[in-house]
């Protein structure tokens, strides 16, 4: 049996998926997703569970599998009947290798702001996938990086010369790794914290104060699986760590201009806790940003915003800022990526009404 080992980021949904729950009559097994039931996990029929989790699946699917002894939990086949437990590792196999894992390379342009022997650093443009995913087979900056470069280290969930991610609608700056040393180095560094990284969010609403800090553990919405949320109350422990530091840059009435600095990296950290603060990015459809949220009810304004929606067809996230240690000569290294033009136009059109509205 050939097992694949995945250690994503996000520990409770590690798996990408497939098209579909489907065999080939191979006798090589492929681990396709793993799933970590929490620790409040109520006894719940594996089939369920996976439909909570697996996207596009469907329970005729999942029972398929498990019928076909492909659905196990804790290295032991189950049937869908089986009551998912706290601590369950829950993974489900498949006698084909996971699509993402079907690297082809694609001759897609790159904007390299830094390249030399050890790593290079790229300016993602917004609606570029990282990695191929459910869905994302192909055109992922991945996919570009395997045709302009040849023998990339591969991470722990062996993805070619990535150190770290960003969403797929958020444009901005990421270092990837062209040795095993500096793919080692750099990922030290991240775990460390000691990586510098600086994000430009637009979000509604005018921030109280000029500058904090948001904590609040991160972890899988119990009711939305494709969000993240903050834990809280008698759930505080649950999820993981997180850390962001905030700085208005400049305020436009019913949208700021915020600088935000991680200490940690989690899914989703800044829409997460910037939501949780009360001022969801602007056009953030997953979190409910993609709607008037603060603001006036004429019928002008709305129109005013439909048209920053169209020039900013995405949330208003980017990572401006990237500093790290080389991982050869030891120096500091510093890059900075400007505002993309459709969040730049956005800023304008919000600055511009601000300035007219208050004269």
């Amino acid at each position: 049996m050939m097992m694949k080992e995945i250690t994503d980021p996000d520990p409770k949904y590690s798996g990408q998926g497939s098209d579909s729950l489907e065999t080939n009559g191979s006798d090589e097994l492929y681990e396709h997703y793993r799933f970590e039931a929490q620790k409040g996990q109520q006894p719940l029929r594996v089939d369920k569970y996976l439909m909570n989790y697996i996207e596009k699946a469907t329970r005729n699917k999942i029972q398929k599998a498990a019928k076909e002894g492909n659905i196990q939990v804790n290295g032991v086949a189950v049937k869908s009947s089986y009551k998912v437990k706290p601590n369950d590792v829950v993974t489900v196999l498949f006698e084909h290798p996971p699509y993402e894992f079907l690297l082809v390379p694609e001759d897609i342009p790159l904007d390299i702001v830094f390249e030399d022997d050890d790593l290079l650093v790229v300016n993602k443009p917004a609606g570029m996938v990282v990695h191929p995913g459910h869905g994302n087979y192909n055109g992922t900056l991945i996919n570009a990086l395997t045709f302009h470069f040849d023998n990339l280290p591969h991470n722990s969930s062996n993805r070619p010369g990535l150190v770290h991610r960003i969403d797929k609608d958020t444009s901005g700056l990421l270092v990837i790794a062209k040795t095993e040393v500096a793919m080692t180095h750099l990922s030290k560094q991240f775990f460390n914290k000691t990586i510098e990284r600086e994000y430009v969010a637009l979000v509604w609403g005018n921030l109280e104060e000029d500058s904090g800090v948001i904590e609040g553990n991160i972890g899988r919405h119990p009711k939305n699986r494709l969000q993240n949320t903050v834990f809280v109350d008698e759930d505080a422990e649950k999820g993981k760590p997180a850390v962001t530091h905030y700085k208005v840059l400049e305020r436009l009435g019913y949208v700021t201009l915020v600088s935000c600095k991680l200490e940690t990296g989690r899914t989703h950290q800044i829409r997460v806790h910037l939501k949780y603060i009360g001022h969801t990015l602007f056009n953030d459809e997953r979190y409910g940003g993609a709607r008037i949220l603060k603001g006036t009810s004429f019928s002008k304004y709305k129109q005013f915003v439909d048209n920053c929606f169209k020039i900013l067809p995405r949330q208003a996230l980017h990572a401006r800022s990237l500093g790290f240690e080389h991982p050869v000569s030891g120096q500091h290294l510093k890059f900075v990526a400007p505002l993309p033009e459709d969040m730049k136009d956005c800023v304008d059109k919000w600055r511009n009404y601000s300035k007219h509205s208050t004269e």
